[in-house]
């Protein structure tokens, strides 16, 4: 009996990408810095918590010379030091001074932006309310950031409850992997209760975080089937995949090709993917990869905004390698 080719036996399957996706410039930034310290001072260096949240991310740096560690207690005396992207509070800053640790600062600029408009609105008195998530490492840093009491929600039924004097002047500040529409019903609900309201313009908010929600909301209008590829910590991915279930097909966050089930595919004829701000075009490919054995497919990719920002790297990672200076000793400006 003749055998019955792949093509023959299941139907054709149509693969778009999401535009933009994956990486964002905040994430770029953080991997060359560790990169970057790793070639200047040698190996190795140590970075406080994961660098960014994405696993296969991080086990390649690893695999490069980087030790990741839970405290700073955890990094021996005159080492290298890397604070991840996601920033932290001032007294582990204060720490690592103590300690006199040579320290490199991969905190994504935008979310210093937001470490500094949260100061500025405490030192003209205002009561702050950060939008954001419990316990994400971002939130930690930017309430160990501001020297002022920090009132933390994450929904807007949240607001009425807060202990506060509707005439209470209030600045809100928000999570950078928060995008405008997360956002918009807080903030709606702040300025229903409260009479004197501040925060920073719409432009402001993370453009990572917005372009690929806006993204992937395209995406989900030509899909059957949405593949979100990024770590189950990452709380942009996590985000995207939810906005997918919520438009109403179904969603599903994988690390990378490994994770995905065959049986997802039954009826489908238009599988989506997108990838969040921390998650390779490594993982992409590898998703494409595990379809391409399953399925014949043609892949094509939606138009989308064009991101083209970079932030500069920390000036000590910019300057020429001075090949007679104690490296381990050299400390980021």
């Amino acid at each position: 009996m003749p055998k019955t080719s792949r093509s023959e036996s299941m139907p054709h399957l149509r693969v778009v990408l999401a535009n933009p996706r994956g990486f964002c410039a905040g994430v770029t930034r953080a991997i060359d810095i560790v990169e970057r310290a790793i070639d200047r001072f040698g190996a190795p260096v140590y970075v406080r918590h994961e660098i960014v949240h994405n696993r296969f991310v991080v086990d390649q740096l690893r695999a490069k010379g980087a030790v990741f560690v839970d405290e700073l207690s955890d990094v021996p005396a005159g080492a290298t030091t890397i604070l991840s992207a996601h920033g932290v509070a001032r007294s582990v800053e204060q720490e690592a001074e103590q300690r006199q640790l040579p320290v490199i600062d991969a905190t994504c600029p935008l979310v210093t932006k937001v470490h500094n408009q949260g100061r500025r609105y405490a030192k003209a008195g205002r009561t702050i309310v950060l939008i954001g998530h419990a316990g994400h490492a971002e939130v930690i840093g930017t309430i160990g950031q501001i020297d002022a009491p920090v009132l933390l929600v994450s929904a807007a039924e949240e607001i009425a409850a807060l202990p506060l004097d509707p005439a209470t002047p209030i600045a809100y500040v928000t999570q950078t992997t928060l995008s405008v529409d997360d956002t918009r019903g807080i903030i709606a609900a702040l300025h229903e209760r409260f009479s004197d309201v501040v925060g920073p313009d719409i432009d402001d908010i993370c453009y990572a975080t917005q372009n690929r929600q806006t993204a992937v909301r395209k995406l989900a209008e030509v899909s059957d089937l949405l593949i979100v590829v990024g770590s189950q910590n990452s709380s942009n991915s996590s985000r995207l995949r939810e906005i997918g279930a919520e438009i109403g097909i179904r969603s599903y966050l994988v690390d990378g090709g490994e994770d995905l089930d065959p049986a997802w595919l039954e009826g489908v004829e238009t599988v989506g993917i997108t990838a969040g701000a921390s998650a390779p075009d490594a993982l992409v490919d590898s998703v494409i990869k595990r379809l391409r054995r399953l399925r014949e497919l043609s892949v094509t990719q939606l138009e989308g905004v064009s991101e083209n920002i970079e932030f500069s790297l920390p000036p000590i990672l910019r300057r020429p390698v001075a090949t007679n200076a104690p490296a381990a000793r050299v400390a980021a400006e």
